[in-house]
């Protein structure tokens, strides 16, 4: 009897740290171009035994390829991260040496934490119910979420910061990695939103009230306008922005945004110019009927924020970073706060809209309700 496709899968992943581990002991694997090209095949292998664990099956979606490949590499940013934290050793010092030294910062190691617990757990999950016939189209835009805000901020992190002039061969294992994620969400939007069934009357009710008259929708909206404007004031403060305010923040409150690892840096400018247009649009969505793509759009974008500002939160706390790049200890809970919030506030909003649908599905055409159809 063949075991679920999540137990093979997980079987799987639990050998990275066996292949980090002898490639920590045997010194011909442990200079830049052998780290690469061991790399390359590793994955390889990986993707072989992955056909192998599916053969019998008649049809799988590509994407079960993309999330068990992943699971694997989940489990070596666990290992780097338990690692660096001193939980554990002897398993990535090579290749921090010699393959991506920038794994070795505070930023990295708590994108390591979320890769390796909230993906691994995401990807098994999905998964199981992709083999079990369920819907994970929801997760799976969770995940997509959260992958594309990391590759958008990790990866040019590294090359302006300072960490751009030591860049080894082993740093461009990376590409498919930041490639991937975006052919995987383009083919997750190209699939239906996934819609329940909802009453005509219900809709039309529901799409009848104003923003004034729903409560919920109306605190979201003036969250959300809050989130805008910490996005521009914290775009402006990277920028260097020379008003006093500005200056103030930046060393007093959140030091951490000038540190030159170069993470916090790009990370605030994909708030200006990426999350604050869909801020916007999001806004707009909880003013206006029948916004249908608000259901797809905000888990994306719940993913994309609350790993994020995961890792900014844990990264201006670590002990990795420099002590005077931390955030002060008596503004820390401000800050916290305001960090949480910022999490918060797009998860809440793909959470009410998932409970209560009905003010974003298509419009009822008159004449088309239930009550309506009675009277005819």
């Amino acid at each position: 009897m063949r075991p679920p496709a999540e137990v093979s899968v997980f079987l799987l992943s639990l050998l990275a740290p066996g292949v980090l581990y002898i490639m920590n002991n045997i010194p011909a694997f442990q200079e830049p171009l052998p780290i690469l090209g061991m790399g390359m095949v590793v994955l390889g292998s990986v993707l072989l035994l992955l056909l192998l664990i599916v053969r019998h099956k008649t049809k799988v979606d590509p994407l079960f390829y993309v999330f068990a490949e992943f699971s694997f590499t989940c489990m070596v940013g666990l290992a780097n991260a338990l690692e660096q934290d001193g939980f554990i050793s002897g398993f990535m010092s090579f290749y921090i040496k010699k393959g991506e030294p920038h794994l070795s910062t505070a930023y990295a190691v708590m994108m390591s934490y979320w890769e390796g617990v909230v993906h691994f757990i995401l990807f098994l999950t999905i998964i199981r119910r992709m083999f079990a016939g369920k819907s994970y189209r929801n997760l799976s835009l969770l995940w997509a979420g959260s992958s594309i805000a990391h590759q958008i901020v990790f990866i040019p992190g590294v090359v302006i910061g300072k960490y751009g002039s030591n860049i080894r061969p082993a740093f461009w294992r990376n590409v498919p990695f930041f490639l991937v994620p975006f052919w995987a969400a383009s083919l997750l939007f190209s699939r239906p939103t996934e819609m329940p069934v909802i009453t005509a009357d219900k809709v039309a009710a529901e799409q009848k009230k104003s923003l004034l008259s729903r409560p919920v929708d109306l605190l979201l909206s003036l969250l959300l306008l809050g989130c805008m404007a910490l996005s521009v004031f914290r775009g402006f403060v990277v920028l260097d922005c020379p008003l006093d305010f500005c200056f103030t923040y930046i060393y007093q409150y959140e030091p951490y945004l000038k540190d030159p690892v170069g993470f916090p840096r790009v990370m605030m400018l994909v708030y200006l110019f990426y999350a604050l247009p869909l801020l916007i649009l999001l806004t707009y969505g909880l003013k206006t009927p029948g916004c249908s793509w608000m259901l797809d759009w905000t888990l994306f974008f719940a993913g994309a924020m609350v790993q994020t500002q995961w890792c900014h939160i844990g990264a201006s706390l670590h002990s990795r970073t420099p002590f005077t790049y931390r955030v002060p200890a008596d503004k820390r809970w401000p800050v916290i706060a305001l960090n949480v919030l910022l999490a918060a506030v797009p998860a809440l909003l793909a959470l009410r809209c998932h409970n209560n649908p009905a003010y974003f599905m298509k419009p009822v055409p008159k004449g088309q309700t239930n009550s309506q159809k009675k009277k005819n």
